[in-house]
């Protein structure tokens, strides 16, 4: 019987745990500042988005490359992991600054139901032509008086006593505040350069250890086990996420009446989860005992010839190649669709389902919780290909049906969408790493996880952007079309693969990698 050292993959699992618990604020909170505060179109909101997914291209296979190199007594990976998780944590609270010197900028509107923030907006913006997030134009002027306008609120009492987003409120107020925070961009922009500045700072760091953490798995994972491996690990991400989503629900940022909120006291807890994250990887992680034991382990069990078969690198034949190609294919159309929507969705819940981000995108993480050991369970039997298919299916579909929702569609079917396709792209992320990964030696490991974030960030880099544009040039509603058209692509490449499913060794004995530290 095959077991795998749960505790050990649980403890490598923290360094992926701290990194989804930043892009989980991160997603769910820059796209709201730049947007909301700085006033940017959704265009320049994305090309803001994609530019850790630039940096990323680059950096990704470099430090992938670099940490495979890499000698040290604590290992090859732990070193970029301390050092990248500190400077971002600090950087992530000095963001805040920034944050709070835009609020201060844009005072006179920030408060959202003064009606003296709304005679401001009247008389500034009365007169130009703006567009409701459905890319509807209009003038302020010619819709209402300065009375009428100053009596709209962001929340309106309906019979029932429930609290509800004035759809008057999203389609005239926000987009003239946003306006408004444009125009006081341009007069004052030191606080958006501090803000980038910070931004670049940031994302660097982050990136500096991504690749790193994430080939820490197969460093200390015989190949057989890496889907299941990759399930605790991913299920650890998954946990950071939700942490970081119940905290975002505990301070209501998906809220309207907080759409400009400070998010100092907020980002300062959400570094110090890394950190303490951080603490606790370094605390427990042994990386130079468990990589030479899983090499030994290869060896014994038949799945490796010799050391060097673990540690030297090797030619991949024609159809790997192929195969490795489509795989990271079907990676990037599927980060297509999938990023799109994580990095628009914010936006897109409060304008045009006025709805709460948090809790929806909480019922998609949940989902994949639940999902990601039966995910890498089902690879072992019946291939990671076929499995990832079926996710790819599972996630077009989930995205085909958003497509058709609006504010006055039933919440509970929209909800039902996003659990849908938290339980396919558990399916989808689960197998698709051990794929690339299980055509390479372990000497390439770091620089093969560098080729599938390129991949995954080459698709990251330019979703935002185009959706962004889209979403401006036609309506909101475009993203959920978008989202599974690419997802559907995927399905066509992947279907083509023909190499990196798991290979089952020929001895037996994989029960002794199941033992204590």
């Amino acid at each position: 019987m095959q077991k795998l050292n749960y505790k050990r993959t649980i403890l490598v699992g923290f360094a992926f745990f701290l990194i989804s618990a930043f892009w989980q604020a991160y997603d769910a909170t820059i796209p709201v500042v730049l947007t909301n505060k700085f006033g940017m179109s959704q265009t320049w909101s994305g090309l803001i988005m994609a530019l850790d997914n630039v940096l990323a291209l680059f950096m990704l296979p470099l430090f992938g490359t670099l940490s495979d190199k890499c000698r040290t007594r604590f290992g090859k990976r732990t070193p970029f992991i301390t050092i990248g998780t500190t400077i971002a944590a600090v950087a992530l609270i000095a963001l805040s600054f920034a944050d709070t010197a835009q609020l201060k900028n844009i005072s006179a509107v920030s408060k959202i139901d003064d009606p003296a923030a709304l005679t401001t907006l009247y008389e500034t913006q009365g007169d130009k032509t703006l567009h409701t997030p459905e890319g509807e134009a209009f003038v302020l002027s010619e819709k209402f008086t300065v009375e009428e306008f100053t009596q709209i609120r962001c929340k309106t009492e309906t019979a029932s006593g429930k609290l509800e987003t004035s759809q008057e409120y999203t389609n005239y107020v926000a987009p003239a505040r946003q306006a408004y925070a444009a125009e006081v961009t341009t007069e004052r922009p030191g606080s958006l350069v501090f803000f980038v500045a910070l931004l670049l700072v940031l994302l660097i760091s982050m990136a500096t250890f991504r690749s790193p953490a994430v080939a820490l798995m197969p460093d200390v994972t015989i190949k057989p086990l890496r889907s299941k491996a990759n399930a605790i690990i991913n299920l650890m991400g998954t946990a950071g996420g939700i942490l970081v989503l119940v905290l975002g629900i505990v301070f209501a940022t998906s809220a309207v009446q907080n759409a400009l909120m400070s998010y100092t006291v907020y980002y300062a807890i959400v570094a110090g989860l890394m950190l303490v994250a951080l603490l606790i990887f370094l605390a427990t992680v042994r990386e130079p005992a468990w990589s030479k034991q899983m090499q030994e382990d290869s060896i014994r069990l038949g799945i490796e010839e010799t050391v060097e078969d673990t540690t030297v690198k090797r030619g991949l034949t024609k159809g790997e190649k192929i195969s490795l190609i489509l795989i990271l294919a079907s990676i990037a159309l599927w980060y297509f669709g999938y990023n799109a929507v994580t990095s628009k969705y914010a936006v897109y819940a409060t304008n045009v389902l006025d709805k709460s981000y948090n809790t929806t995108m909480l019922l998609a993480q949940a989902a994949a919780i639940i999902s990601y050991l039966p995910a890498g369970m089902i690879a072992s039997k019946i291939g990671r290909k076929k499995t990832i298919l079926g996710g790819v299916v599972m996630l077009a579909s989930a995205f085909g049906v958003a497509a058709f929702m609006r504010s006055d569609s039933p919440t509970l079917l929209m909800n039902a969408m996003f659990i849908l396709a938290g339980i396919a792209w558990a399916t989808i992320n689960v197998n698709s790493f051990p794929m690339v990964v299980e055509l390479c030696s372990g000497s390439d490991i770091g620089k093969y996880t560098g080729y599938y974030y390129t991949a995954s960030m080459a698709a990251q880099i330019a979703t935002p952007v185009l959706s962004g544009f889209l979403m401006d040039k036609i309506a909101h509603t475009v993203l959920f079309p978008y989202a599974a058209i690419f997802v559907a692509l995927a399905f066509v490449t992947m279907f083509f693969v023909k190499h990196g499913d798991s290979k089952t060794p020929e001895k037996t004995g994989l029960e002794a990698l199941d033992v204590d530290d």
